[in-house]
């Protein structure tokens, strides 16, 4: 099986598509060579590679191709898997007839700027698009690109939307995005990470310890941290005992470390930019719980998983897929509503036995519905689907008995004539 698995925008971008992608592609990697399976795997891009050393990954990784070598990539791939619709290679894919698989990580499919979210409100958009109210689309979209840009984006989304329910098969990360999205051939598989060893934080071995709560992810306006920032300020003004870790970077950083500094809160709230592994870890590990505060409907929550897998509490907004993937194992929120998401956190500091308890069972949920191992065998049953290759035949010893004393009878049965 030859897989061409394109995303757009990948390492060395941050973002919980470039983090599903990554993993997702590893393990597909893997689980054809262990098969034997000597065609492989082949990831493009169009992120240029920056410092990155791309020869570390599991699969040969082609960035930033010419057309005619893109032409070339899925001319010779038997799946084209595809991290969202992307126009040109969902084109090129769909004229040279290959078998494409869109993995759904936003909303573009439906929605031109990705998020439905309708603005200036910031509010959730009642999917203006497919229900034919373009002009909303385009005064929506246009309050951040402008008109220009707005209208173009419109104009590409009809394209775009026509050419996904073509695809052999739609994936969405979460129920709640599969809902929104109203696409042909869909299916869920939600979004998978390895399990990680359970932490404990320092404060739950160690009273004397001032409780801390993170963030972890980017600085967009659509995450909430600003609503995270105002439930801290009420928090200290009921004098609360606590401190807020946000870490993560991107576009919004500037404006909030600015906040931060005007509401003379540094002593209580600290930036550390975007961390990863060990790193990661460790500022996590002394957290009393993980905070998603975000405004917009989130498909899936890939950092809310990690958390959840390493058995610690999550308070997130009750919002899209991070809603669903949270269960009952977390605390939640109303998006947006600061003193709903204090309430949280206090309840949170106040109360360690039910830390434990919730951090417990988020990592049972996410040990029997988020491992990588699930996901990418997931993916892999639906290619053979999709190329109408039969099922594999799982052969127990059992099986392989019954089949030795099968062929043995009928040697006697034969020799007996």
């Amino acid at each position: 099986m030859k897989i061409l698995v394109y995303s757009h925008d990948w390492a060395p971008a941050v973002g919980g598509t470039q983090t599903a992608m990554t993993s997702l592609a590893s393990g597909l990697a893997s689980e054809l060579r262990g098969r034997g399976d000597s065609a492989g795997l082949t990831f493009v891009t169009s992120t240029p590679a920056g410092e990155m050393d791309d020869r570390t990954m599991p699969f040969s990784v082609v960035r930033t191709p010419r057309f005619t070598e893109l032409i070339r990539l899925i001319r010779t791939s038997e799946v084209v898997h595809l991290a969202g619709p992307a126009l040109l290679p969902l084109f090129l894919s769909w004229l040279l007839r290959k078998k494409i698989v869109i993995q759904h990580h936003n909303y573009q499919a439906v929605c031109p700027d990705g998020l439905l979210l309708q603005n200036p409100e910031r509010s959730m958009c009642s999917n203006h698009f497919l229900n034919g109210r373009t002009r909303e689309c385009v005064r929506c979209h246009a309050a951040n690109v402008g008109w220009r840009r707005s209208i173009w984006h419109a104009a590409l989304a009809y394209p775009r939307l026509w050419l996904t329910r073509r695809a052999a098969a739609n994936v969405a990360v979460s129920n709640h995005t599969a809902k929104r999205l109203s696409l042909p051939a869909l299916r869920t598989i939600y979004n998978g990470t390895r399990p990680h060893t359970r932490t404990a934080s320092h404060h739950d071995r160690s009273s004397s310890l001032s409780p801390c709560v993170a963030y972890v992810g980017r600085l967009t306006p659509d995450k909430g941290v600003a609503v995270l920032i105002s439930a801290a300020i009420e928090l200290a003004e009921q004098g609360c005992e606590f401190s807020l870790r946000i870490i993560g970077d991107g576009p919004e950083r500037a404006s909030l470390e600015g906040l931060v500094r005007f509401l003379e809160l540094r002593h209580l709230i600290i930036f550390t930019g975007f961390l990863e592994g060990d790193d990661l870890a460790r500022a996590t590990s002394d957290a009393i719980a993980i905070v998603m505060p975000s405004l917009s409907e989130e498909t899936a929550g890939l950092a809310a998983i990690e958390q959840m897998m390493r058995g610690k509490l999550v308070i997130a907004s009750d919002i899209g897929g991070l809603g669903e993937v949270l269960g009952s194992t977390g605390l939640k929120c109303a998006p947006g509503n600061s003193h709903e998401l204090a309430q949280c956190i206090r309840r949170a500091l106040e109360d360690p036995e039910m830390r434990v308890r919730l951090g417990a069972a988020a990592r049972e949920r996410a040990l029997a519905m988020f491992t990588e191992k699930r996901m990418v065998s997931e993916h892999l049953k639906l290619y053979e689907e999709v190329l109408g290759i039969p099922k594999r035949r799982k052969w127990s010893a059992q099986l392989i008995r019954r089949r030795i004393l099968t062929n043995r009878h009928m040697r006697q049965v034969k020799s007996r004539r």
